[in-house]
């Protein structure tokens, strides 16, 4: 059995970030904290990777906080709980700024911080049996750092309920609230639902997806203004002009893959 933490491997084209921690529900502390963070650098960095899927080993995605980890920060000066609040802060940052599109892989629990995970990754494919639950109030704390990417996913409203309740809801229940995107039947659907995100992604430019996604992070929640008609104006004109927008257009009209797509 490997004993790591975190496994990361590539596919060809997809990039794997396992969370191998399954007898611990993959409960995260500071040290997989920090091995996360630095396999998104070593995905981000392959030229060979274009999709980066997030997974888990195991019965549940991710339970939160280990509670070895929580004992120990119960002693931590406030100097030191600041810099263990950073450091989960730079890989919720880190995920959700990946340039690569990111899927998630959700099965059984994800708890806490494990649902901040689900929330920055650019897609959510969940089985029918996974659970999520925000409980950082039961334990007299709050889920702080992952609040902007959990909000921005499920809204107000639906962060205001389950913030504040810390109950359990299931893969339904995160569907129809956008935290998941898909509900799938098992762990076989499971692989299936993924694999079929993942065929679609590849057939796309990656230059133009990494654009996509910056634009979707520059322009949601902004006011419509001349100022963003006008940047986004920029933005499709510089796309047109690159190299793999060249080739994408060329392709389509020569009724021809892109080059970008592998036979």
């Amino acid at each position: 059995m490997n004993d790591q933490s975190i496994l990361v491997e590539a596919d060809g084209p997809i990039g794997i970030l396992t969370l191998n921690r399954g007898d611990r529900h993959n409960a995260f502390d500071e040290v997989v904290i920090d091995e996360m963070t630095r396999g998104l650098d070593e995905l981000e960095a392959s030229n060979d990777v274009r999709v980066v899927v997030l997974s888990a080993a195991g019965r549940s995605f991710c339970a939160g906080a280990d509670l070895n980890w929580m004992r120990r920060a119960a002693g931590y000066s406030e100097e030191e709980n600041l810099a263990d609040a950073r450091r989960l802060a730079g890989l919720m940052r880190r995920l959700n700024g990946l340039r690569k599109p990111t899927v998630a892989r959700v099965q059984g629990a994800a708890c806490g911080g494990g649902v901040g995970l689900v929330a920055c990754c650019d897609i959510a494919i969940a089985a029918s049996g996974a659970y999520f639950a925000l409980t950082e109030v039961g334990l007299g704390l709050m889920p702080a750092v992952i609040s902007p990417y959990v909000v921005a996913r499920m809204g107000e409203t639906h962060a205001r309920r389950y913030f504040l309740t810390a109950e359990r809801f299931g893969a339904a229940e995160a569907c129809r609230i956008g935290l998941v995107h898909e509900v799938v039947p098992d762990e076989r659907g499971l692989d299936e639902g993924v694999g079929k995100v993942v065929a679609a992604l590849l057939k796309n430019g990656p230059q133009a997806m990494a654009a996509a996604k910056s634009l979707v992070a520059q322009v949601a929640g902004q006011p419509i203004t001349a100022a963003l008609i006008d940047g986004t104006a920029h933005a499709i004109t510089r796309q047109r002009a690159s190299a793999e927008g060249q080739e994408g257009i060329d392709a389509f009209l020569s009724k021809r893959h892109p080059n970008w797509i592998r036979e």
